[in-house]
């Protein structure tokens, strides 16, 4: 029971409230269901998927020598929006063939002022035909289409655009060298971005006068294939970007093949190392960009309410399904009950189901295979004596789904500590000092990124300095730009991506 004091001009009468007295510790966040939001789909019926998706090489649109093709599925509904065709070594071969033949006889002699007209003219169409994409991305890949919409295809069509200018202008960034292309470049991309990774890859090559031949996730094809309608459209040159699709195997041709010059690969380190293994003794260039297990450090005297916005967006964005997700969470002891209690108040109010919803803030897992491992992760944790949090929120009937969680009472020995989760799912733990931050940071087989918290900038300095990351966000999280470069140490990769950085690796430099 609570007692209230009513205060009256002539006394002061004790009243009893028949509400119990809640703990501190125990409040929760209620807002009785007054922040429900309407359903606001965005409209998918008036963008017609192709019912079977052929191979891109040469300029046209082939068959797969081998006949076979397999299903691509919509992760949030369990149904099959197309067919794709299964790439085999011959097709491959085919498609280097075809991108040698482009980069001989047209593309390496083209200027570069010319090279860039058709970067930006791939920009601007995609600017125009962004919404059609954007939920193409959503539909096969299951996230957000607030996400899919903005963020991920302006960024596409910046990237375009930033490597367009410096398509005439390799001199400049390179002073007093000659850097020149390195022929054909074998481009193999995941499933948590398709078609930012895309960009990514193409983008840097056709600007420094490579010739492509990509190989997109195999759950996740319909966006490369639409992004090989567009350079018909613009009327890039045959065989200049040249789409396979397909399984590892058809990856593992490609990574064979003696005609490519340089490749690139963002995936799992597991893969990053056999491709390394299978270069090694040959003239190939290689850049990869692998798993992470990114530290995020939050100090006493960071700005809080920012802070948990910081969090939540680098561990929840795209459902986890980020190979940069700040999935470790090292809090300062001072502030570890408040911060706590903010987080799990916050991840309650995030919103789980239709991707295509542009309320929903939490989409599908990619795949029944990748809910399976996330599934047993969380498990281990669990059995390893940590501490699962979850939103009690209702998932639908179809589809793959998992909804937010993290874990408290974690150790570094925990495999949820060590291990890519690639999914919506947070190791909290805590520290003292500065230096036990950055040396249980550091104590991990990846590197790719970080983010500091802190209102101090020589803190945030010191620490940027110790910690072995390539990308380091400073009282922010997942902030990207196409004019810096993105990379990782250790086992999450070398070279870089974006930047003048990410020029180098397709040039010869001279």
């Amino acid at each position: 029971m609570k007692t209230k004091l009513k205060l009256s001009a002539k006394r002061a009468v004790a009243t009893v409230s028949s509400q119990p007295v809640v703990p501190l510790r125990e409040r929760r966040l209620n807002f009785d269901g007054k922040w429900d939001y309407a359903p606001a789909p965005e409209d998918s019926k008036s963008y017609v998927i192709a019912p079977r998706h052929e191979l891109f090489i040469g300029g046209k649109l082939v068959k797969p020598k081998s006949g076979k093709y397999f299903a691509s599925v919509n992760p949030a509904t369990e149904e099959k929006l197309t067919e794709i065709a299964a790439a085999d070594a011959s097709d491959v071969d085919k498609a280097v063939k075809a991108a040698r033949s482009a980069y001989e006889k047209v593309w390496s002699k083209m200027p570069g002022r010319e090279r860039g007209k058709y970067l930006y003219r791939i920009a601007r169409i995609i600017q125009e035909k962004a919404r059609e994409l954007a939920v193409l991305e959503t539909m096969d890949g299951g996230k957000p289409i607030k996400e899919s919409r903005d963020i991920d295809l302006p960024l596409v069509a910046a990237h375009f655009f930033y490597h367009a200018g410096w398509a005439d202008k390799l001199k400049y960034a390179f002073p007093g060298k000659n850097p020149q292309p390195l022929g054909v470049a074998g481009q193999i991309i995941p499933w948590n971005f398709p078609l930012l990774m895309a960009a990514w890859k193409i983008a840097p090559a056709l600007a420094c006068g490579n010739t492509v031949v990509l190989k997109p996730a195999e759950t996740t094809s319909i966006t490369a294939m639409r992004l090989a309608q567009i350079f018909q459209e613009t009327e890039l040159p045959d065989g200049v970007v040249n789409i396979v699709t397909g399984a590892g195997e058809t990856g593992a041709a490609l990574v064979n093949h003696p005609g490519v010059d340089k490749l690139a690969f963002t995936g799992s380190t597991e893969v990053g190392k056999r491709i390394a293994q299978a270069i090694a003794g040959t003239k190939k260039k290689l850049t990869l960009e692998l798993g992470g297990k990114a530290a995020n450090i939050l100090f006493e005297d960071a700005p809080i309410d920012q802070a948990i916005e910081g969090v939540i967006a680098g561990i929840y964005f795209n459902q986890g399904h980020a190979c940069c997700a700040g999935s470790r969470l090292f809090v300062q002891e001072g502030i570890y009950p408040t911060v706590i209690k903010k987080l799990r108040d916050r991840i309650r109010t995030l919103r789980v189901g239709n991707p295509l919803d542009k309320n929903t803030d939490i989409g599908a897992i990619n795949s029944k295979p990748q809910l399976e491992k996330i599934k047993m992760l969380v498990q281990s944790g669990v059995d390893e004596g940590a501490e699962l949090t979850q939103t009690q929120c209702s998932l639908p009937a179809k589809g793959y789904w998992f909804p937010p969680s993290f874990f408290t009472g974690v150790t570094m020995a925990n495999r949820i500590a060590q291990e890519e989760v690639f999914g919506p799912v947070l190791s909290v733990m805590t520290f003292r000092t500065p230096e036990e931050a950055f040396e249980r940071a550091n104590n991990i087989p990846y590197g790719l990124s970080a983010g500091v918290w802190t209102d101090k900038g020589s803190k945030i300095f010191k620490l940027v300095n110790k910690l072995r990351a390539g990308v380091v966000w400073a009282n922010t999280y997942n902030k990207f730009d196409p004019t810096s470069p993105f990379g990782g140490y250790k086992e999450s990769g070398f070279g870089r991506e974006g930047g003048v950085q990410g020029l180098a690796g397709y040039c010869r430099i001279s």
